[in-house]
């Protein structure tokens, strides 16, 4: 019997806060919520500009660096073995500053897909979850991302002959099913890579920005994500 209150009590609670947050959107005007979520996004796309977009954006942050791929790896080990350690640190090297050059020119695309944002897109992104801004851009950008970034990424690999060498022995390497056909050209790879550490970090800024709304430096996004 007590177990049975206490769970009806807990369930009080719960219902409690669900209602109580309802209201406090509620209190909230369309144009504030759109304009807040607006600000988010803008927010979140330029501290990962600003964050990866310059000189070992990539290469200094653990988190968004890019090595080789899979199984290729291995044969950077061997590299280093046979003393070409200095031609895999040329690869990586150039890998994660050509992230670095595709990510600085982000911005305007991710802007356009903050001018589309519809009202219907500013409800999903408040009530969606700690990542849906992320998802946003991601679903609004990745194409258009995708075509900016791939020709900056190959102007940057084909500097080094190592890179067709690369996409020579990942070719073999996937068709063998070593290491991923998405993987098998340097500048598909280091695409996709340069675009996952973006959203990676709008994530971040996204989850500071939901786990203290009162930090946010601004009494708009106080008011509309202090709701949530």
């Amino acid at each position: 019997m007590k177990r049975l209150l206490n769970t009806g009590f807990a369930l009080c609670l719960l219902l409690a806060a669900v209602v109580a947050q309802a209201g406090s959107l509620d209190a909230i005007s369309t144009g504030d919520a759109s304009a807040g979520v607006k600000e988010a996004l803008a927010k979140g796309a330029d501290y990962a500009v600003a964050s990866l977009g310059k000189d070992n954006g990539f290469l200094g942050n653990s988190k968004v660096k890019i090595p080789l791929p899979g199984y290729l790896q291995k044969v950077e080990k061997g590299m280093r073995m046979l003393g070409m350690g200095k031609q895999a640190d040329e690869l990586v090297n150039t890998m994660n500053h050509a992230a670095e050059n595709a990510v600085a020119e982000a911005k305007p695309i991710l802007t356009d897909s903050i001018k589309k944002m519809s009202v219907q897109d500013a409800k999903g992104i408040l009530t969606g979850g700690e990542d849906s801004v992320t998802q946003y851009f991601k679903r609004t950008s990745t194409e258009q991302l995708s075509k900016k970034f791939t020709p900056i990424v190959k102007a940057e690999t084909k500097k080094l002959q190592l890179a067709e060498q690369y996409n020579n022995y990942a070719g073999k390497a996937a068709s063998a099913g070593l290491i991923d056909q998405k993987d098998a050209d340097i500048d598909s790879y280091v695409t996709q890579k340069a675009m996952d550490g973006l959203f990676l970090m709008i994530a971040e800024e996204e989850k500071k920005l939901r786990a203290n709304p009162l930090g946010a430096g601004s009494d708009l996004l106080k008011k509309v994500f202090g709701a949530l």
